[in-house]
């Protein structure tokens, strides 16, 4: 699988295109469950947010409570119907095309682990707090789309066109702003904790001598550069680890 292609330099601005199996059904199932909140809260009078939403404090306290991790990415507040829409509307536009490149296995299995990364960093750092959404696993997506394809223009508010690899540093950038203030109501930290388990797990970080191998092998090879020998044909094909 190939989780990286810095050779992309094409500038067309990024559009999803047709909708992939993997982002089809995660659409299906986090609107199947928007109106399942809908329903229970019009209907039936409860809200099944405090059962399925992530509440660190049960997770670790109770054993039988960690499915948190993950239903919590199929909630969305039934308050304000643009947070599924926009969840959806950037899953698809920049998930799509990752997932074209992946295979739908590989992008579902990349999406719940920035998911349930996401909701990791929110049990450390806010074990008192209630959050939904899949904007940590959307932001996770994000990151990877940016890191395939550097060079795609993003429309930023769908007026200003920067590059993709920009837009996401912008949008770190404007996450960590607002994570100080802490007054929007938005799990700030789940973005930016989606987007850190996204990178680790494309650097392959949980494998420690490999990654470190790595970090090494970059740091040395700024002091040399491979060259050819002056009776020796260049060959432009030739290819080196770490590139």
């Amino acid at each position: 699988m190939t989780y990286y292609d810095r050779a992309d330099s094409r500038s067309q601005v990024m559009l999803g295109g047709r909708v992939t199996p993997g982002i089809r059904a995660l659409m299906i199932a986090n609107g199947a469950v928007f109106l399942v909140q809908m329903l229970t809260l019009r209907v039936g009078g409860t809200a099944i947010e405090p059962l399925f939403g992530l509440q660190p404090e049960q997770v670790i306290h109770k054993p039988f409570f960690v499915w948190q991790l993950v239903t919590y990415m199929f909630l969305h507040s039934t308050g304000w119907i643009f947070h599924v829409v926009l969840n959806m509307l950037m899953l698809w536009m920049f998930g799509a095309e990752v997932e074209r490149a992946w295979g739908t296995r590989p992008f579902l299995r990349y999406y719940f682990v920035c998911g349930i990364g996401a909701a990791l960093t929110t049990c450390v750092l806010f074990p008192h707090s209630l959050t939904i959404g899949a904007s940590g696993a959307v932001f996770g997506v994000m990151l990877a789309y940016a890191l395939m394809f550097p060079n795609r223009q993003i429309l930023f508010w769908f007026i200003f066109p920067m590059r993709a690899v920009s837009f996401v540093l912008l949008c770190a950038v404007i996450e960590m702003a607002q994570l100080l203030e802490m007054q929007d109501g938005i799990a700030h930290i789940a973005h930016l904790g989606g987007m850190l388990f996204g990178y680790l797990y494309l650097k392959r970080a949980w494998r420690i001598r490999p990654f470190l191998s790595e970090l090494h092998w970059r740091l040395r090879r700024r002091r040399f550069r491979v060259v050819d020998r002056p009776d020796q044909t260049p060959r432009p094909d030739r290819h080196y680890p770490y590139h």
